[in-house]
């Protein structure tokens, strides 16, 4: 039987490149090498692309792909030269220029299968203001919160937030994930150089009223067939989850299943589905909910490309479900060519 190819595209030019690497990582040796030839190419911090290893079989636990501070740029190619008939691609792509619909679009002009949600859902889903615009509009409970666009007045949104949050209050740049740039803020002294810090990597910047709450995560699988997981529950060691705890300290553990009641799992459940069909989801996402000790359910954000690394929430919420790392790979593989066979017959 003759293997598939397996492209995957990693790195990118993201504050979020350092995941990617540990995601695309894990997903190299995570495939089933009897059914795939696994190709990889780098996205460097600057744009260009790097071809880089192929893999026919498991690799080695020592083996590393190529980073910024591992460059080959004698192996740079046009980012065109990575079309290959019959491949399909992974964009194990996080952030900006990678998760936003930008990669999405390149790969829909090379006309190639790809993992993951199409241009619209990824770049609607990537910005964390026109996801809850969209969202209000289906009745998705959502926390309330305040925006701020670069070249508005900064002191009539700090008084605007004041008037309608009360401290603690979140600071998010609208397209950044992994926790990047996201600071929290107890007076408006942090208030302003939170929103300072959330600057350097967007110029759209929502404000979002703090919770105390339980941190819940639901799967999402599928096209027209659209698939939940049971819920599960990130457990920190440190008051606020940035992304030196997510991902350099580890200082998390996940409980999957998430202890909340039946009633509570369903509704999680079908908020997931609903918010993934009502920006046009397809192949995979992650919606995850804060959980207040009053019972409220608040949906935070819909993850389009959630992280793959060996301690991710995703990958582990499916294989509580029965479905193996490899398994989920080969499902969103199919569900790629699905997708691109779909968006072809469209064009008529």
């Amino acid at each position: 039987m003759s293997k598939e190819t397996l492209i995957l595209l990693y790195g990118g030019r993201s504050a979020e490149r350092d995941v990617s690497v540990l995601s695309a990582e894990s997903v190299m040796r995570a495939v089933n090498y009897d059914k795939f030839l696994v190709k990889t190419y780098f996205i460097t911090q600057k744009g260009d692309f790097i071809k880089t290893q192929e893999f026919s079989s498991q690799p080695s636990d020592s083996e590393k792909l190529m980073t910024n501070d591992t460059l080959v740029l004698s192996q740079k190619i046009k980012p065109s030269d990575i079309y290959e008939e019959g491949a399909v691609v992974f964009p194990v792509l996080h952030g900006p220029m990678g998760e936003d619909g930008s990669v999405q679009g390149f790969l829909e002009v090379l006309k190639m299968p790809y993992v993951g949600t199409n241009v619209l859902a990824s770049s609607v889903a990537m910005d964390k203001i026109t996801t809850k615009q969209v969202l209000e509009n289906v009745s998705i409970p959502q926390v309330a919160y305040v925006t701020f666009i670069e070249g508005e007045d900064l002191e009539a949104k700090l008084a605007e937030a004041e008037a309608k949050l009360t401290y603690p209050v979140f600071v998010k740049p609208a397209n950044m994930g992994s926790s990047v740039g996201i600071s929290k803020a107890s007076h408006q002294a942090e208030l302003r150089a939170a929103i300072e810090l959330a600057l350097k990597y967007d110029s759209r910047i929502l404000i979002e009223q703090g919770v105390n709450a339980r941190e819940i995560e639901v799967g999402i699988l599928g096209n027209k067939d659209v698939q939940t997981t049971l819920p599960g529950e990130v457990v920190k060691d440190v008051a606020f989850y940035d992304y030196e705890a997510k991902y350099i300290d580890n200082k998390i553990t996940m409980a999957i299943p998430a202890t909340v009641d039946d009633s509570t799992a369903a509704k999680m459940r079908s908020y997931a589905a609903t918010a993934f069909r009502t920006l046009g989801g397809c192949g995979l996402s992650r919606c995850d909910f804060f959980l207040t000790a009053e019972g409220d359910i608040f949906l935070n954000e819909l993850n389009t490309m959630p992280g793959f690394t060996q301690w991710s929430m995703y990958p582990l919420l499916w294989e509580n479900m029965g479905l193996t790392y490899p398994e989920l790979i080969e499902t969103l593989v199919q569900l790629a060519k699905e997708m691109f066979a779909k968006r072809e017959s469209h064009l008529i």
